[in-house]
């Protein structure tokens, strides 16, 4: 990417992976991009499963899962950096007596325009109370780009982008996100093509 090419901003967006895209974690991934600026970028992958259940995740920390919604949910693979690490997408927590601005978990990022990625494990403890997030996905592992890095993938025809909908993330089935998140083109993934250029 030349210096005066005009920077873009995905974060709070999906990646949607190409066809081309054959990389094993990656090929027909959607990813949800929590951070991108001029230095990288990270994000989630948000549709690919993981080895075991959020039940499982919270007897390996000892910890009791006391939110029958979570009971069944699957601990996803979020990418190939840190995979013995959680990451916990939850939509925005706000409490009454904190000041505006400040998280209500210990080590949160705050998505601009969406939703918040905790890391530490009070937001686990508040689930297993049967309180925290009304609606959370956990990983293990995310996904990273170096400093333009991802802006060269996107000009490699590797990705597509569209502003993220957190019903993807949280209230379609894993399985249906791929084609869920294309539909926010306009697109189905018979209608995408392997050459750069084409969609």
């Amino acid at each position: 990417m030349s210096p005066d090419s005009p920077s873009i901003n995905l974060t709070h967006h999906f990646l949607i992976a190409m066809p081309g895209l054959e990389d094993e974690t990656f090929s027909r991934s959607v990813v949800y991009m929590c951070e991108h600026n001029k230095s990288g970028a990270m994000g989630l992958i948000i549709n690919k499963p993981g080895m075991f259940s959020l039940r499982h995740l919270f007897d390996k920390v000892e910890l009791p899962l006391r939110r029958d919604d979570l009971m069944q949910a699957q601990v996803l693979h979020g990418g190939p950096v840190q995979t013995e690490r959680g990451f916990v997408l939850h939509d925005p927590m706000v409490l009454d007596n904190k000041d505006k601005g400040e998280a209500v978990y210990a080590a949160t990022l705050s998505v601009p325009g969406g939703l918040e990625m905790t890391t530490s494990r009070d937001v686990l403890e508040a689930l297993s109370h049967g309180a925290g997030p009304r609606r959370v996905l956990v990983t293990l592992g995310y996904a990273s780009w170096g400093e333009g890095q991802l802006e060269s993938e996107i000009g490699e025809n590797s990705w597509l982008t569209v502003e993220a909908d957190a019903s993807i993330i949280f209230e379609t089935p894993l399985e249906q996100r791929y084609e869920r998140a294309l539909s926010l083109l306009g697109l189905q993934p018979w209608m995408l093509s392997h050459d750069a250029g084409h969609a």
